[in-house]
């Protein structure tokens, strides 16, 4: 589908760097793709709610110290 659609360039750019597109158009899909993605996992996390199976950044940081003095 044909879109005309005014992006401001200097944002553009950012993206053509950052998704080391080789188009304009590959990098507005790489950003359009990236977003989808964030909202999907983000609605996902929600539905699913917070897990007590995953570590805490502190015990993380803790199990690694621990680690080290081994």
């Amino acid at each position: 589908m044909k879109t005309t659609i005014d992006i401001p360039e200097k944002l553009l750019r950012s993206v053509v760097r950052h998704s080391k597109a080789k188009t304009k158009r590959e990098a507005v899909l790489a950003a359009m793709e990236e977003y989808d993605r964030r909202r999907r996992m983000r609605d996902l996390s929600a539905r699913l709610g917070k897990s007590d199976t995953f570590m805490t950044l502190e015990e993380l940081m803790a199990l690694r110290k621990a680690e080290m003095k081994e």
